[in-house]
């Protein structure tokens, strides 16, 4: 048991990476330092989005409408920490 909660641990972790990586990318792409016309950073940018649109679809459903500023990255990442803290306590109680 204790080995699968260290795997979850990992894919949270692994959660975590790609939705940092996916706010900087959108805040470099709204600045313009990178542009959605290379074809390499268009590739990343949607497989990014595919990615992540299954988390974030259910949480942007229940916020409210917010005009620009999309909350639910960071809903998502408080839900994550959130979890970890919850495994990380529990964690050696299976052991």
């Amino acid at each position: 048991m204790l080995s699968i909660l260290q795997i979850l641990l990992l894919i949270l972790d692994i959660v975590w990476f790609v939705i940092i990586v996916q706010i900087i990318m959108s805040w470099l792409i709204s600045f313009q330092v990178l542009n959605l016309r290379q074809p390499l950073v268009a590739q990343i940018w949607d497989g990014l989005n595919r990615l992540l649109e299954p988390i974030y679809a259910p949480i942007r459903r229940i916020l409210p409408n917010t005009g620009g500023l999309d909350l639910a990255p960071l809903i998502v990442l408080v839900g994550i920490y959130a979890l970890r803290i919850v495994i990380g306590n529990n964690l050696y109680s299976f052991a």
